[in-house]
């Protein structure tokens, strides 16, 4: 009988469509084929309830409550009064503690593994068990890039919430066994951070399913003939994403479709706001909301593009697109992390006059990205990259109990 764990994300794992999502199902089908996983997590999108039964057969026991966007922003907003980071009351709900309790009580359970921060509130009194959190990015810091582009009281908003979110997050790097990010460079700037936990603190690459985003495949070619395809993949509704094709389209394709009138920019990817929708009045603009299967759109391009301005962590639409053997554009903040060869294996530009040059270049040479896939084979496969979880859960526990004083009384102490 496999030993049993206790897996925690803030997001319904399946099915992989997204960032984060990519990252917590591979998570789940490696851990199934080690333990007996039971999975508590939210569903904040109700496409997703259709998937309820898929993400079941990869757990022992699961429990998923229902988040509703709107009404978790209202409940935030107590975070005002109690002090805290608005993300503890977005993602507090008494039904997933009381199943938590029950769980921990019931089964033999000795290891848990958490993934966002949000999730760690549920399994803090837990001190008597094997903690791993895998925080993906430092999102303390993502809301301190959004305030900086945000006008008051957006941008006083955003810098509270990074300030207090990166001392919960420095609470549970200390209470816990380890800290997982999903750089090297992201692991070392949360050590700055957070130097207390640096000698428990380290990462996984995010992998990609090479089989699956493989240019061997035959697609069916969603362009229109003669033309040259520049294109962004990933959900519409995230900011970040809507702050960069927005960028991209007003600030650099102009010239590019000046000089090359038959290219044009694809915007692909689901939800899109009402701000990206607008694009498409541009001219060589195409949003093509939500897709069956972005490959077609990949393996057909002539080029990717990741402009992005606000980035944390790797990018998965950087590496899916290195997968598929297009020349992929990026910005250095969509680039950090990612193990390439810049200007052969992956292509990086500041300033939108260098995006312009470099993509009128890229296009001319109708450059290959064979080299890009093969870096995507060498040194991000799956399995390879989630050893390091494996190796960190197989560690026996220590026991809490010897240790006099808590970690978390002594950050505390520090902060005061």
């Amino acid at each position: 009988m496999p030993e049993e764990l206790l897996y925690l994300t803030h997001r319904v794992p399946y099915p992989p469509n997204k960032g984060d999502k990519i990252r917590s199902f591979h998570l789940l089908r490696h851990l199934s084929q080690h333990y007996r996983v039971h999975l508590g997590t939210f569903v904040d999108d109700e496409a997703d309830w259709q998937h309820v039964e898929t993400t079941k057969s990869f757990c022992g026991e699961s429990h998923f409550a229902r988040l509703t966007p709107s009404t978790s922003r209202l409940r935030s907003l107590s975070g005002l009064l109690t002090g805290q980071a608005l993300t503890l009351p977005y993602y507090r709900n008494a039904g997933m503690q009381h199943w938590v309790n029950g769980l921990l009580a019931n089964n033999p359970i000795k290891r848990i593994l958490v993934f966002s921060s949000a999730m760690a509130q549920y399994v803090q009194h837990a001190e008597n068990m094997k903690r791993v959190i895998d925080f993906v990015d430092i999102d303390s810091d993502k809301w301190n890039q959004y305030a900086k582009s945000k006008r008051w009281p957006l941008s006083w908003l955003y810098r509270r919430e990074g300030k207090l979110l990166l001392r919960y997050e420095r609470e549970v790097a200390q209470e816990f066994d380890a800290s997982m990010f999903v750089s090297r460079e992201e692991a070392e700037l949360f050590k700055q951070l957070a130097p207390e936990s640096a000698d428990k603190t380290g990462y996984f690459s995010n992998g990609v399913d090479t089989g699956y985003f493989s240019p061997e495949r035959e697609y069916p070619d969603p362009y229109p003939d003669g033309e040259q395809a520049l294109v962004f993949t990933g959900a519409m509704d995230y900011w970040p994403n809507v702050d960069a094709v927005r960028w991209f389209a007003e600030e650099v394709f102009p010239a590019v479709h000046a000089a090359l009138p038959h290219s044009r920019f694809y915007i692909v990817g689901s939800r899109p706001t009402a701000v990206v929708r607008e694009l498409a009045q541009l001219p060589g603009i195409t949003v093509t909301g939500t897709v069956a299967d972005i490959r077609p759109y990949l393996a057909h391009a002539r080029l990717a593009v990741a402009p992005l301005r606000i980035a944390r962590g790797l990018q998965n639409k950087v590496l899916e697109a290195m997968a598929m053997a297009k020349p992929v554009l990026a910005s250095p903040q969509a680039a950090e992390g990612i193990r390439a060869i810049q200007g052969n294996e992956l292509h990086v530009a500041n300033t939108a006059q260098e995006f312009g040059q470099k993509a009128l270049a890229l296009l001319a040479e109708k450059t290959c990205g064979t080299a890009a896939r093969d870096r995507i084979l060498a040194d991000y496969d799956w399995d390879s990259c989630l050893a390091q979880v494996d190796a960190l859960l197989a560690e026996t526990p220590e026991s809490k109990a010897s240790k006099g004083v808590s970690h978390t009384t002594t950050l505390r102490e520090k902060q005061a």
